[in-house]
């Protein structure tokens, strides 16, 4: 069995997180691809690596000497090598590094990228495991997609059956330039290698158990997902649970491999397992898989009489928003209105040429603008076949004094969304999870 594991930020922080690292790798043999991040925060009080090697290159940028910044980025990996009494010479790199960013001789990409890079080196010489850095194999495309194939072929040509260590987070343009993913990409890379050699499982290693029905700084000690479908995983990512980055669920899900989230703290614990389907795996008695949500959402209500028996009044609506360049998140209607549901800091800058030009275009009897509205979202796949899930739902909000302000279900019947007021988002939650996990 092959396994590709991915360790993020926090279990790459120190070398205590080092060591936990290797008795993890060790305890598996199926565990040979290892995907790592750049080391992370120590403490509450720490930066990590990445946020550190940004504010580099701005300082470079602004003319303010980098040294006393750049000290703390070399000094770290410095620390962790001589703990671990890892023979590995990293002052020369540092050093050539410091001179090309003090020649402005390196793009911000190619700069923030060195924190994966030094993570791996370090972590290859500790397991005495190959290194095989990302711009050997991940190819990216003229406009930023990354090329599966050519970096897949890549990728499977230079593992050889030794133990390999790659940096995640970044990977090569056509133009030999060095370009990163997006914030918390390394799990794009991890995903991306998982594919590319048809592993077992991709296990995602980070600081907790696996995925939580609810965000534990609103409800306490929330209960964890022990499996969650593909389809429940991308409705809690969307609607605010900080679970994965949106980039790595595709790669492996087209190869039917399962992803598993786990614990670099606690490593006997199974963590959350995602896959396609569960059939029977999942308990029965289980209705809701999570709730989650996000606040300072903005509802723009067009109330036009006879609106759902004029042909075209809907798409003038959602033309007016195309043309400043918004997407609406949700699109609740009734028989003479349609409500549009996005984020405020999105449609605030446009707000009044918008219902201006709504106005011009519609002709609407009214229009109602709320804002500090607050989305929450209960998702499960078993809510369709479970009668009676949403008057429980909206029962234990009427009875905790909590008023809706807008609902919204789609099709599949895999999250029911309604909006309540911010000041009432966290009390919306805990109710929903108390009323369910009772």
């Amino acid at each position: 069995m092959l396994k590709v594991a991915k360790f993020g930020g926090s279990s790459m922080a120190d070398a205590g997180q080092y060591r936990k690292v290797r008795d993890i790798l060790l305890a598996d043999p199926g565990r040979k691809v290892v995907v790592v991040s750049a080391a992370g925060k120590r403490n509450k009080n720490d930066h990590k690596i990445t946020d550190l090697l940004y504010l580099c290159y701005a300082h470079v940028q602004y003319g303010v000497d980098c040294t006393p910044v750049f000290d703390q980025i070399a000094n770290r990996y410095l620390e962790i090598r001589e703990e671990l009494q890892i023979n590995l010479d990293l002052e020369q790199e540092l050093a050539a590094l410091k001179l090309r960013l003090e020649a402005k001789n390196l793009t911000q990409d190619e700069l923030v990228s060195r924190g994966e890079y030094f993570s791996a080196k370090l972590m290859a010489a500790f397991l005495d495991f190959q290194f095989v850095d990302a711009v050997d194999w991940i190819r990216f495309r003229m406009d930023g997609t990354v090329d599966e194939e050519a970096s897949y072929e890549l990728l499977r040509s230079q593992v050889r059956g030794k133990g390999v260590v790659i940096p995640g987070f970044y990977g090569l343009m056509p133009d030999g330039h060095i370009r990163t993913f997006t914030r918390g990409g390394s799990d794009i890379t991890g995903a991306l290698a998982a594919a590319a050699l048809d592993a077992d499982v991709y296990e995602n290693w980070t600081d907790v158990s696996g995925i939580l029905m609810a965000d534990p700084r609103i409800v306490k000690d929330p209960l964890p997902i022990p499996e969650v479908t593909y389809d429940e995983l991308r409705e809690l990512s969307y609607a605010g649970a900080q679970v994965l980055h949106e980039g790595t669920i595709m790669p492996v899900r087209e190869k039917g491999i399962p992803v598993n989230i786990r614990n670099t703290n606690d490593p006997g614990h199974e963590g959350t397992i995602i896959k396609e389907d569960f059939d029977s795996e999942i308990d029965p008695h289980r209705v809701l898989t999570g709730i989650t949500g996000k606040k300072d959402f903005s509802i723009i209500t067009v109330f036009k009489r006879g609106l759902t028996s004029q042909v075209g009044v809907l798409r003038k609506i959602l033309s007016v928003l195309e043309r400043h360049n918004i997407s609406v998140d949700f699109v609740p209607n009734g028989i003479d209105n349609v409500s549009l549901v996005m984020p405020t800091e999105v449609i605030a800058p446009h707000l009044y040429k918008v219902l201006a030009e709504i106005q011009q275009d519609v002709e609407p009897n009214e229009i109602e603008v709320i804002d500090q509205i607050a989305i929450v979202a209960a998702v499960g796949h078993r809510m369709s076949s479970r009668p009676g899930v949403s008057g429980q739902l909206f029962a234990a909000l009427g009875e905790a004094g909590i008023n809706i302000r807008m609902i919204n279900q789609g099709p599949d019947e895999l999250n029911i969304i309604f909006g309540v007021d911010n000041r009432d988002f966290a009390e919306a939650i805990r109710v929903l999870y108390n009323s369910f996990t009772k």
